[in-house]
């Protein structure tokens, strides 16, 4: 259980006037002098809250429980202002809103639609409202320092890598990061050294990394006197598997290395006894979350969260306020603040979704060709799998992820959140009812009904793709290559040259190809392959994927057809396309 730092009473503390105005200036009326006061509630960071092994629970103190929202109430005083407005944003609280979009949204949402008016504060230097509203949520998410984010989780990573990471420092990451993090190391110069996670082919799914394997990196860097940065490591992965961060802490603040924590899919794990330990409860000093996720802020808003004392709290804020936009949206700020009140409010939120997915698992499991996910899928100690994140395998009905989707969204009108050639991953949150999972589980019996009788119940249907994680060769830093002059070629031309683009397929996210990488024939088979199934390739110039971005010096290759090198891609797999 958690115990919170106090909470101390509000104060007000006047503003200071946009405008320094004459002696007629100064008498103006007491409701515009007002309009310069704002609200600063200070707390208590002496006791930062704990938890123990066994639960993450949290225990809002008696002023967070109360639900209040500061930036909420602030934006809800300021839009119900009797005033005539000269200033931004052009429809002026909603007077010109486009009328297609009003019938959509609402005209309210205009009226809240506000720029960084003085009583509303300022996200980049903070005194009032806005200061409140992260002073609250730090203490909610047990962190020292919260930042909120209008940028998404992405510019949270950034921020936290340029933060703690010089040119040509090295970054240990794991090699099925984010794309936001290969755009990090882009932006502050440093060198990424990639851990290589598990991988398991017949799910085609990476796992987490473990200390030992960050305990090794490190010793080789120092070996060769090489400075470390910081490491990143990404818990929980899209699927919901969790690394040992407490072991990876462990091995980094024994040298004084920063750790960073891409918590993107986890902001959810300190209010429940089931979820796994949340990074900050771990030791990470950088915690990125997105809020937004099972969460229930709006799409973009994220938080940061730092603890310790080994990364420096300006520079975080300097890196956010060049990577962050200057017109930040106080819809997205305000969510943030809402959604930490609602959390306050209710500390038995996810009792009921946290059932339904235990339930539905178990239901799944005992259908005929089909598998779920869990930690036997791996051979790594991980310590715990995301109870919210449901992953279920066809591949014995000898049906693809693509197939199993495809069948659920046409015949029973379920959306997942994500598909792979072998899996789909279905996301249980706040918002989610038991008639939706009851749809789901009568759905995918159906599934089971239809193809167990057509194609069988067998072993599970082998799949031939290694993975495109493991066999990579780095020529230049991501910087380098990114900045290189570029040059276009067709994709039979481009194995064993260096990509000058990112390219991954979205969702998830993960990169197969970073510039700076050798191109190899695994990582082109792997995006023809979804790229064929209809999945969308982000970072590559050409979506379509008939031609790559290089970044090395042209030079005469042998031409080689797309065919030649699904082929060859088969054959050394023993695959019968071969055949």
């Amino acid at each position: 259980m958690v115990s919170l730092a106090a909470y101390s009473p509000c104060s007000t503390v006047a503003g200071v006037p946009k405008n320094k105005g004459n002696g007629a200036a100064s008498s103006t009326h007491k409701e515009s002098i007002m309009r310069h006061v704002v609200v600063q509630c200070a707390t208590s960071w002496d006791t930062p809250r704990t938890s123990t092994t066994n639960g993450s629970h949290a225990e809002p103190s008696a002023v967070v429980k109360a639900g209040t929202a500061p930036l909420i109430q602030a934006l809800k005083s300021t839009a119900n202002q009797d005033v005539s407005c000269f200033h931004f944003p052009g429809h002026n609280r909603g007077k010109a809103s486009p009328p297609s979009l009003s019938e959509l949204i609402g005209s309210r949402t205009f009226l809240h639609d506000l720029p960084e008016l003085p009583e509303l504060d300022d996200l980049f230097s903070p005194k009032g409202v806005i200061l409140d509203a992260q002073k609250r949520a730090a203490e909610l998410f047990g962190s020292f320092k919260t930042w909120f984010l209008v940028n998404g989780s992405t510019c949270g990573i950034q921020a936290s890598v340029m933060a703690t990471c010089s040119p040509g420092d090295y970054l240990i990451i794991p090699r099925n990061c984010h794309i936001s993090v290969i755009s990090a190391l882009v932006l502050s110069g440093a060198v990424p050294k990639y851990i290589v996670p598990e991988y398991n082919s017949g799910w085609d799914i990476a796992g987490g990394i473990t200390p030992s394997q960050v305990d090794k990196v490190v010793k080789e860097l120092e070996e060769d006197r090489k400075k470390v940065g910081a490491v990143l490591v990404t818990s929980p992965t899209y699927h919901g598997i969790c690394s040992n961060i407490q072991g990876i802490v462990n091995v980094c603040h024994l040298r004084g290395i920063p750790v960073i924590v891409d918590e993107a899919h986890g902001a959810h794990f300190r209010f429940h006894r089931n979820f796994p330990s949340s990074a900050t409860e771990q030791g990470a000093n950088l915690v990125v979350q997105s809020t937004h996720k099972v969460l229930c802020s709006l799409t973009q808003s994220s938080m940061l969260h730092m603890a310790g004392d080994l990364v420096d709290a300006d520079k975080v804020s300097q890196c956010l306020q060049l990577l962050q936009s200057s017109s930040p949206s106080y819809l997205l700020l305000s969510s943030l603040d809402a959604t930490r009140a609602q959390l306050s409010e209710n500390a038995e939120s996810f009792d009921e979704p946290v059932s339904m997915a235990l339930e539905t698992k178990h239901q799944l499991r005992i259908i005929p060709g089909i598998s779920v996910l869990d930690l036997s899928s791996f051979l790594s100690d991980f310590p715990a799998i995301d109870p919210l994140r449901i992953t279920l395998s066809a591949s014995d009905l000898q049906l693809s992820g693509y197939e199993a989707d495809d069948f659920l969204a046409e015949e029973h009108q379920i959306v997942s959140e994500l598909v792979g050639t072998q899996a789909v991953t279905f996301a249980v949150n706040l918002g989610t009812r038991r008639h939706d999972v009851q749809r789901l589980v009568h759905s995918v019996k159906h599934l089971s009904e239809k193809y167990f009788s057509e194609n069988g119940s067998s072993s599970r249907k082998e799949n031939p793709a290694s993975s495109p994680l493991d066999k990579f060769s780095i020529k230049l830093t991501p910087r380098e290559a990114f900045f290189l002059k570029k040059r276009r070629v067709s994709i039979e031309d481009s194995l064993g040259e260096i990509c000058g683009e990112l390219i991954c397929p979205y969702p998830p996210g993960i990169p197969v190809l970073i510039p700076g990488e050798i191109v190899t024939q695994d990582s082109l088979s792997y995006l023809m392959d979804v790229r064929d199934n209809g999945i969308a390739i982000s970072g590559a110039a050409d979506g379509e994927l008939k031609s790559i971005m290089l970044s090395s010096p042209e030079r005469k290759r042998k031409p080689q057809s797309e065919h030649s090198i699904r082929y060859k891609f088969a054959h050394l797999h023993g695959s019968p396309e071969a055949c």
